[in-house]
């Protein structure tokens, strides 16, 4: 099992707090790629424990890291409009 870096835990939280269209402008290829690999992946496992309870503890990794919640679910829902398929 991944653990998050911090660069993970930043990106994650400025997923959350962002508008999609803006980080879409700014994208470059590394970025992408990152969103689509690595967090990409995070934020699926984090997902599918929250919908089907399979049991991957993303979520206390989550709350360890000070992502709440309301910030995973925003997370998702911007890298859905940034065209990341998360489930």
């Amino acid at each position: 099992m991944t653990d998050l870096s911090l660069e993970d835990i930043e990106f994650i939280k400025i997923l959350a707090n962002s508008d999609a269209s803006i980080l879409q402008q700014g994208m470059n290829d590394a970025t992408r790629h990152r969103l689509d690999e690595q967090l990409g992946k995070i934020l699926r496992e984090y997902y599918l424990e929250n919908t089907m309870n399979t049991e991957t503890n993303w979520t206390e990794k989550f709350l360890k890291a000070g992502i709440t919640e309301d910030d995973g679910k925003s997370a998702i829902a911007c890298a859905r409009r940034l065209g990341i398929d998360i489930s």
